[in-house]
């Protein structure tokens, strides 16, 4: 049977095949080949004998957390208390992209924002639509772009996704406060990866997502995962330019004309020279 795992405890992974789950243990093969089950892969299972005997080729593989075959990473992002990061956002983005993962940008809190902080927020959060990222601000939008994919959340602490969690399906909020605190280590320090399924979509409860960083990324990468930084490379003199330097650099000449913002490419110079 096939099927995709969901939770993994101590070497028992729960494997849900149409609905009905087993618990199995990995075949010794994938020891002695280095290979290590993750939640989100698609196993074929022994369902007689209870054991993994084949995972299918990953789309992705994430290592911090140990998770696979991520579709969506919603970035939940607070516009006050905590007030906006820019860097933050921008670094989740660019390390999202470059993991194959298609990244919504989930703004909360904009109703904490008077008339002219509301009007700059909105001009930024344009702006990111416009650069071509996914942007929601209402559940009932997200829902409709998360269905039938395995989701994962990340954000800054206090940004909402608690309350996201909880307006998308209130019994899925219930099930991780208990499985944390059952592990009596606190709400957000769960220590296994596992993924709930609600509204058919599968949303992947996590420790450590928002602690991911540039592992592994060249300052290649970082340029190819930004996307003006990538788009308008043709554009350039040179067709290595890094937009620091360089003469003739298309980039730094948009930037000066405000049609890049120059937020995104002060974070952009800040990721290269980490």
């Amino acid at each position: 049977m096939t099927g995709i795992i969901i939770k993994n405890i101590s070497n028992d992974y729960t494997v849900n095949c149409n609905g009905t789950y087993y618990i199995c243990k990995p075949r010794g093969k994938f020891r002695h080949n280095s290979i290590t089950p993750l939640v989100g892969d698609i196993v074929t299972i022994d369902e007689k004998l209870n054991y993994i005997i084949e995972i299918k080729k990953r789309k992705n593989e994430l290592i911090r957390p140990s998770v696979a075959n991520i579709d969506i990473a919603v970035i939940v992002t607070s516009v006050k208390d905590p007030n906006f990061d820019s860097n933050l956002l921008d670094k989740q983005l660019t390390i999202i992209s470059y993991n194959n993962i298609i990244p919504i940008i989930y703004f909360t809190k904009l109703d904490l924002l008077d008339d002219d902080e509301l009007k700059r927020m909105n001009k930024i959060i344009s702006y990111y639509q416009d650069v071509g990222y996914l942007i929601s601000t209402t559940p009932v939008d997200l829902l409709k772009l998360i269905e039938n994919k395995i989701v994962v959340l990340t954000g800054q602490s206090g940004a909402g996704k608690s309350t996201l969690l909880n307006k998308i399906d209130p019994a899925l909020e219930l099930k991780t406060n208990e499985i944390s605190y059952a592990l009596g280590r606190g709400k957000h320090t769960t220590r296994h990866t596992e993924l709930f399924e609600t509204n058919n979509t599968f949303i992947v409860d996590t420790p450590g997502f928002s602690k991911i960083d540039f592992h592994n990324m060249t300052n290649i990468d970082i340029r190819d995962n930004m996307k003006e930084m990538f788009d308008n490379l043709h554009q350039c003199k040179y067709s290595d330019c890094m937009h620091v330097l360089e003469d003739g650099c298309h980039v730094r000449q948009l930037v000066e004309n405000k049609e890049i913002l120059e937020s995104r490419y002060n974070n952009y110079k800040s990721f290269i020279n980490r």
